[in-house]
């Protein structure tokens, strides 16, 4: 179904990139059409703020989403980001303080405002994007995806959407069926 949402990019701050599938293609995928579907996301990723999800959250959200998309795509071609997408990225990383508990596990606090829950995807996405970890990251080469997904191995070629791996494969078989005629 093409409203699920993909939660196997590798990392949440990567999730939330996929919340618009085929960005790039003619008729793009909106997986976050309401502040309802923003807050069952939040749920999902284990975001989920204190207080209520809103229409600016909504807002924030997919903006969040969208300075973060040229920030990875960016690492994976190797360019270096422009001043504007750093300072995009910047003004969402708010100082939020961790509150941890030991229960059955260690537990942190769950975030009082969605704009808290946009800084703690903002402060993965900037470890990412800043250490080691970017050079895992790799982009989806269909040209409608360009989803950004990490790949630790090395040896993925495509994002985890089947559909993306099976064009691809479909594709490379006819130019090889060509090559042979």
């Amino acid at each position: 179904m093409s409203e699920d949402f993909r939660l196997d990019m590798g990392a949440p701050w990567l999730n939330l990139l996929a919340t618009r599938g085929r960005h790039f293609g003619t008729q793009p995928i909106e997986r976050l059409p309401s502040a309802d579907r923003l807050r069952e996301w939040l749920a999902l990723s284990e975001l989920t703020p204190l207080a209520p999800v809103t229409d600016a959250d909504l807002d924030r959200a997919r903006e969040l989403r969208e300075a973060l998309r040229p920030l990875a795509l960016g690492a994976v071609d190797d360019l270096a980001p422009s001043a504007e997408q750093v300072r995009a990225l910047a003004e969402v990383l708010a100082p939020e303080p961790v509150h941890l508990a030991a229960l059955d596990r260690l537990h942190r606090s769950a975030p009082p405002t969605a704009a808290a829950a946009f800084a703690r995807l903002a402060h993965q996405a900037a470890d990412w994007l800043t250490g080691p970890l970017r050079h895992d990251l790799r982009a989806c080469p269909e040209q409608d995806c360009r989803g950004v997904f990490a790949d630790p191995g090395g040896r993925r070629r495509w994002c985890p959407s089947p559909a993306c791996a099976s064009r691809g494969r479909v594709r490379a078989l006819r130019e090889r069926r060509r090559g042979e005629s």
